[in-house]
């Protein structure tokens, strides 16, 4: 039996980011800041936005209504891939200050790779805003293996995350061990998967009898327990918050763990993204 983790962050190059966070994606309105605000009431201390979502200037509100020093919440936002050009990518990072409140985020993301924009122009460009202390941190999203290996030799400073959609029916294990090996953390977004069918699969449901948990509880037990991942959900119901943070004081057995990550393989086939050919050598 694995022992539960007992400090509930991700080390990754120097940034220590919360091993679970409140994705607010398609969150809007005054109903993203009460969010915001009760997330934070209730424990949470990282928050994840994005310039496309258009709600920076919610998740600001949501921050400045809970009240706590700004040293206590972790807060990533992203750069839409159509300003990740040099000097798109410095404006992109001081709208989305303007619109949070904050003088800096603690990790700033490119949210998608743009084949039309060279990876190693937006590196610069991305290095420059750390440097300007605007984001404490800077890192990718949606990079598969052979694109993060180019904007790691790019980058003049450490990447401390990649963000990507992972759940146990879609393996990210290539790009898992690629951040691992780089010494950054991977980021699950839409760590549930989509429309709730992953949640009634066997190998969940019985560790959740075992447990006496919700299945979700056991999806993110399950991101948490592999080193180096955080993760990322959503949801607009508030009885689901601390449900979704509860899930540090158990831990799954090496045979639950497996079950629930063999849901993830078709024919011995590990995802590494739809898209990847247009950018990945490997």
């Amino acid at each position: 039996m694995t022992e539960p983790v007992e400090a509930a962050a991700i080390q990754a190059n120097g940034a220590s980011i919360p091993a679970i966070g409140l994705g607010t994606w398609t969150l809007r309105g005054r109903a993203c800041a009460d969010l915001v605000a009760e997330a934070l009431a209730l424990g949470y201390r990282h928050v994840d936005t994005a310039a496309m979502y258009e709600n920076e200037a919610e998740v600001g509100a949501g921050l400045r209504a809970a009240g706590l020093p700004r040293g206590d919440v972790f807060v990533t936002t992203k750069v839409w891939y159509t300003d990740i050009a040099p000097g798109a990518l410095e404006r992109s990072a001081e709208a989305s200050l303007r619109r949070l409140g904050l003088d800096h985020v603690d990790l700033l993301l490119i949210h998608w790779p743009n084949p039309a924009v060279p990876v190693e122009h937006s590196m610069r460009a991305l290095g420059a805003v750390r440097e300007a202390g605007m984001a404490r941190h800077i890192g990718v999203s949606n990079f598969p293996t052979g694109l993060l290996r180019r904007a790691l030799a790019a980058s003049a400073h450490p990447l401390v995350a990649n963000q990507v959609e992972h759940h146990p029916r879609l393996a990210q294990d290539k790009i898992l061990a690629a951040c691992r090996a780089a010494g950054m953390a991977m980021v699950s977004y839409c760590p549930l998967h989509r429309g709730g069918a992953l949640l009634d699969e066997p190998a969940i449901r019985q560790a959740a009898r075992r447990h006496g948990r919700s299945p979700a509880q056991i999806v993110l037990r399950w991101h948490v327990q592999q080193p180096g991942v955080a993760a990322i959900p959503r949801t607009t119901r508030r009885d689901r918050l601390a449900e979704n943070l509860a899930v540090f004081d158990f831990a799954l057995s090496d045979a639950e763990m497996a079950a629930i990550s063999a849901l993830g393989r078709v024919g011995d086939r590990l995802c590494d993204y739809a898209f990847s050919p247009q950018w990945d050598e490997a």
